[in-house]
């Protein structure tokens, strides 16, 4: 397989608003290191698809207030390859552009990796491995691939496929449904059927195999972006951009494609994934003290009497936490959150509410 043929897109214009207070729209999640390991998400997610495809065919697709922090976290990244969106419309339109921009350069056999641009891998060699034989079906097939996640729980927060159980082509399974997020008892309903996975978001295709989805279910959203076929990486570019983007329908691949397309396949992979979209999340992804505390902090945060909380403190003040049983603590310069985890979920709720007042 031809390694030059292999490209990646990433999709790096969220807000990330449940991470409130430390994501925000002026330096979302993607930006941050939730992890506290010295590298951001959006820098970890450039590493992992390095292996997979040349840095030259990296490309992000982000909002345009954000083009100064990606050059900032990836400035080997060529200034051609930062795909700047002048609104918010979703994925749909975002991996468009993209499509089209690789078109243009007469990359007509290219395989493509789509990946949001926060989401955790533990398990980097057994996702390229997965990658891999993704490329080499849509090499072979006009198909569309999405990475299924072998789910653990009946998590509600995630989407779900439905796959046939039988396939000849082996762990690369047919998809019957998708489903997005059910409620309690239907996720464990879906647990105890064997049959589905958490959609993870991360898609495989060739070029011409999601050119001809778009052209067969969202047609006109294709002719806007054909238009720029004699602008695409030229100084002309942006301003096309900035003109076509008020006019494209705002809708997700998910609803605009997948789940209306006949050939689409899932391959189940356990490759310690994370969608990492809310502090509960990324709680079951830290080490925990004794008493099952998970803390990212400086060193001047103590804990008494305290079990089972996620602790984030974002600046260098001294802080005691006493008698607290599940709860998420945030401290950042201009902001604190005190939350139920259980109840995270409201947090968007609670910065509505914060902001009216």
């Amino acid at each position: 397989m031809n390694n030059h043929n292999n490209f990646a897109v990433i999709m790096a214009g969220g807000i990330g608003s449940r991470f409130w207070p430390l994501s925000s729209e002026e330096k979302p999640k993607q930006f941050l290191d939730i992890l506290g390991i010295g590298k951001s998400l959006l820098q970890m997610t450039y590493e992992r698809l390095a292996k997979i495809c040349p840095e030259k065919n990296i490309l992000i697709v982000t909002n345009k207030q954000y083009k100064t922090l990606v050059k900032e976290h990836l400035p080997m990244l060529p200034e051609e390859n930062i795909l700047l969106e002048p609104l918010r419309r979703n994925t749909a339109p975002c991996i468009a552009y993209a499509n089209h921009k690789i078109r243009a350069r007469h990359k007509k056999h290219a395989n493509i990796i789509v990946a949001p641009s926060d989401h955790l891998i533990l398990k980097e060699q057994e996702f390229i491995n997965v990658v891999n034989k993704g490329f080499s079906f849509t090499e072979t097939y006009n198909s569309l691939v999405t990475i299924g996640i072998t789910p653990s729980r009946p998590e509600t927060g995630y989407g779900y496929i439905q796959f046939e159980e039988e396939s000849p082509y082996g762990e690369i399974k047919k998809v019957k449904t998708f489903t997005e997020k059910p409620n309690r008892e239907l996720a464990e309903n879906f647990i105890e059927s064997g049959d589905f996975s958490w959609n993870s978001g991360i898609f495989i295709w060739s070029l011409k195999a999601i050119e001809d989805a778009y052209k067969l279910y969202l047609p006109e959203m294709d002719e806007l972006f054909a238009e720029g076929e004699p602008v695409y990486n030229t100084i002309e570019e942006q301003k096309f951009i900035d003109e076509i983007y008020p006019k494209v329908k705002n809708i997700s691949i998910d609803y605009g494609i997948m789940e209306k397309a006949s050939d689409v396949y899932v391959i189940n992979a356990d490759i310690g994934w994370s969608d990492l979209g809310t502090w509960g999340s990324l709680y079951t992804h830290i080490s925990h003290d004794n008493n099952e505390n998970a803390v990212v902090s400086n060193n001047k945060t103590a804990l008494f009497d305290s079990n089972n909380n996620m602790v984030y403190i974002d600046n260098d003040i001294e802080t005691v936490i006493q008698g607290l049983d599940n709860y998420i603590v945030v401290s950042t310069k201009n902001a604190l959150l005190i939350c139920k985890k259980d109840e995270e979920q409201r947090i968007k709720e609670f910065v509505k509410e914060l902001k009216s007042k």
